[in-house]
């Protein structure tokens, strides 16, 4: 999760909503990524996208199973959809999204009866320092 604090930082240097998240297969970072919409004008350019689309390169394969992703903030259903879909085994991420949150706070997304996949789910790792940082970037804003 220090890691993707550390590309949420990045995300913030450049403006951006400060979210990282890294894809982990087998104790290896296969794939990486800071929020980046802004910069990229791509409205689906969050952490959890990028960080799947460099780990999919990097694996050849557009199904990862077995990895976990770790994410500075709760996933939004967009993205709770994609680690859906490419069979993600773990989301572990530390703090919660209220307003947009898919893994328990607005929906629980990787509950959904219907889904072929599910995706165990960690939450409140590294809160406190995810969810500072989250803070102090929105009060710098106002």
């Amino acid at each position: 999760m220090q890691k993707a604090l550390a590309l949420a930082r990045n995300a913030e240097a450049q403006g951006e909503v400060p979210v990282g998240a890294i894809i982990v297969l087998d104790d290896q970072i296969i794939g990486q990524g800071w929020n980046q919409p802004i910069a990229s004008q791509d409205a689906t350019a969050h952490a959890e996208i990028v960080a799947l689309r460099q780990a999919c390169q990097t694996m050849q394969n557009y199904r990862l199973p077995g990895s976990e992703i770790y994410i500075t903030l709760e996933p939004c259903m967009m993205c709770a959809g994609a680690l859906v879909h490419a069979r993600i085994a773990r989301c572990i991420y530390a703090t919660a999204e209220p307003k947009t949150g898919a893994a328990g706070s607005c929906i629980d997304a990787f509950a959904l009866p219907n889904l072929n996949h599910r995706v165990e789910c960690t939450a409140n790792v590294l809160k406190e320092e995810s969810s500072q940082l989250i803070k102090n970037f929105f009060r710098a804003r106002r």
